[in-house]
Formats: C-alpha cells, sequence, structure tokens
C-alpha cells in the first residue's frame, strides 16, 4: 500500500516512526501538493490539509481509496469528486479541543482583565488603576456547538465556576453542560449568554445562522467570540452589533474574508479584537494529527472500525 503525504513540514521524526511501525507500506513525503501531484496516481491512501485537492486531482488519483486529512474543517474538499469514487475520508476531529479552549478562555480572560489597556498603559508608562475589572466567576457561557472542541472549553469554563449552556442539533444533554437547547431555541439560549463562543462547522445550515435579532437576544454586556467559521455570521451583522452597542465586545479569530485586508473595517474597532485564525495552532498539532492517523492505519488494514470516519453527504 502506497501512502503518499502533501503535508509541508512533517518532522523528520514522525516520519521515521511511521516507516519503522509500518514497515510493509511505501510512505512517501512531499513537501505541498505542488511537489506530490505527480505521484497521486499510484497513491492508496493521501494524508492532506484537504485545501489542496480539486475534482481534477481526484481523477488523476486512479488508485486512491482513503484519504486522510489533518483538519477538522472539510468545507474547501470536493466532496462530489469523492462521493462518485467511493473514496473513504477521515480526519482529525477533536485534535484542536485544548487548544482553542485554552485561547477561548485566554480571550475571555484578556478582556474580563482589561489587557489589552493595561498593555497601553503599561507602553505609555501610565498608573491609572481605575479600569473596569471583571471576572468570569458567576457567569454564564453559551456555546454554539457541543462537540469536542466545544465540551473542552466548557470543561474549563466550570473551573471558573460559570454555568455552561450548549446549543446542538439534537439538543441532547452532555458532560460539562448544565443545559443544552436545539438549534431552532437559538434565541433563548443565547439571552442568559455572559460570554458567547461559537465553535460550529460551516455547513448550508450554519452559514449566516446568527442574524441581527440573535445578537439583539444577548445581554448588552456581551463578548462574542467566533473561532469556528467566519460564514456563521456577516462582517456587515457584526459591526452593527458593536456599532449599536448590542453587545460589548466581538472577538474574531475567523471571517468571512482571510486574509483580513489591512484596510478592513474589523481591524478599526476598538469594541472588536481580531485575530489571525489562530486558535487551533500548536507545536503538538501534527504529533496528535499522526498519532490518529497511526491508529487509523491499524484499523484499515485490519478491516476494523476507523475514527472519525467523514458523512460524504454531510460533509463532517
Amino acid at each position: 500500500m502506497k501512502v503518499l503525504s502533501v503535508l509541508k513540514n512533517v518532522p523528520e521524526n514522525l516520519q521515521q516512526w511511521l516507516d519503522e511501525k509500518y514497515p510493509s507500506l511505501e510512505f512517501r513525503y512531499c513537501h505541498g501538493m505542488k511537489e506530490g501531484e505527480s505521484f497521486l496516481e499510484e497513491a492508496d491512501v493521501l494524508v492532506t490539509y484537504g485545501e489542496d485537492l480539486d475534482e481534477k486531482k481526484i481523477e488523476k488519483a486512479v488508485n486512491l481509496k482513503w484519504i486522510m486529512v489533518m483538519s477538522a474543517g472539510m468545507d474547501r474538499m470536493p466532496f462530489e469528486a469523492i462521493r462518485e469514487r467511493g473514496i473513504l475520508v477521515t480526519n482529525v476531529r477533536g485534535i484542536h479541543a485544548q487548544p482553542m479552549a485554552e485561547y477561548a478562555i485566554g480571550m475571555f480572560l484578556q478582556n474580563a482583565k482589561r489587557m489589552k489597556e493595561l498593555h497601553l498603559q503599561e507602553k505609555e508608562s501610565r498608573w491609572n488603576r481605575r479600569l473596569d475589572f471583571q471576572e468570569l466567576n458567576g457567569h454564564t457561557m453559551t456555546l454554539l456547538g457541543t462537540g469536542a472542541i466545544a465540551s473542552e472549553t466548557a470543561r474549563l469554563a466550570k473551573c471558573f465556576n460559570m454555568k455552561t449552556v450548549g446549543v446542538s442539533r439534537s439538543g441532547e444533554a452532555k458532560k460539562h453542560f448544565d443545559e443544552v437547547f436545539r438549534i431552532d431555541q437559538l434565541t433563548e439560549a443565547l439571552e442568559t449568554g455572559d460570554y458567547v463562543t461559537a465553535v460550529l462547522p460551516s455547513t448550508e445550515e450554519t452559514r449566516g445562522l446568527l442574524r441581527k435579532e440573535h445578537f439583539e437576544a444577548m445581554p448588552a454586556h456581551a463578548v462574542f467570540l467566533n473561532m469556528g467559521r467566519g460564514e456563521l455570521v456577516s462582517t456587515d451583522v457584526l459591526l452593527e452589533a458593536v456599532q449599536e452597542g448590542l453587545i460589548s465586545h466581538a472577538i474574531l479569530d475567523v471571517m468571512e474574508e482571510e486574509p483580513l485586508p489591512e484596510e478592513h473595517a474589523l481591524w478599526r474597532e476598538e469594541n472588536i479584537t481580531v485575530t489571525p485564525h489562530i486558535s487551533g495552532i500548536t507545536s503538538r498539532y501534527l504529533p496528535r494529527g499522526f498519532e490518529i492517523f497511526d491508529r487509523n492505519i491499524k484499523a484499515y488494514i485490519e478491516n476494523e472500525m476507523m475514527e472519525n470516519v467523514i458523512d460524504l453527504e454531510r460533509g463532517y
């Protein structure tokens, strides 16, 4: 079985580990799809981030049986072409849970403890203790999503004695959540959300899901954080919500347009914090991803159930 990786900068120790563990498999590690495309035709398994795939490349990969996507987001995958070929797709769902949960708590603490203002005061050598410091303790975090990332974020929120409210398609009770609403109860779920965290994937159901009336339902002091997908809410709606005081602050790690242009209004809005889609980045990303890949290789060879198999109709 021939395994082609088109991930850039795969550490040599990970390559050696797989080569030694599976000597009967032929691994080829290429630095990106540009270098690896000429080997697609002979690959049985492709390891990719998914964004470098299109219909033509799927057509070229005549022997391809399994695509291992080293990402949780699947919205740029050519699913129709993949479905037609009956190719198995798995991903690393859950790998982002720890770094993204820490990001969410960190950004909310930054807001509550006025870290941006304190940093500015320090640069200006200004001694001022009269800032509006808040606590996470006793407040409610409402999470749009109850999957691995949301669950880990909720778990950390409980360490700060926060109430945790989840929103999912089913409304099914989940560990670390005090209460879970169905997606059709979204407005009700948002009414008590002091800190609202969006970690929903990009699907037909979630694109444009949040509208102005949803921000109107939130408390005026609410802080909204989106680290799922930018398509969840339009930029215009976000700007209106902040500028009209419907919420106190928005923290955006994902946006409709990425990279965000230098002249974009989001950069200039005082009550909006922008980060460049980094909430899931960690030095432990690839090692964790290859641990999942390792378990799935073994399951694939032994014809056993694999982890994180993607529903090709739903796209996740």
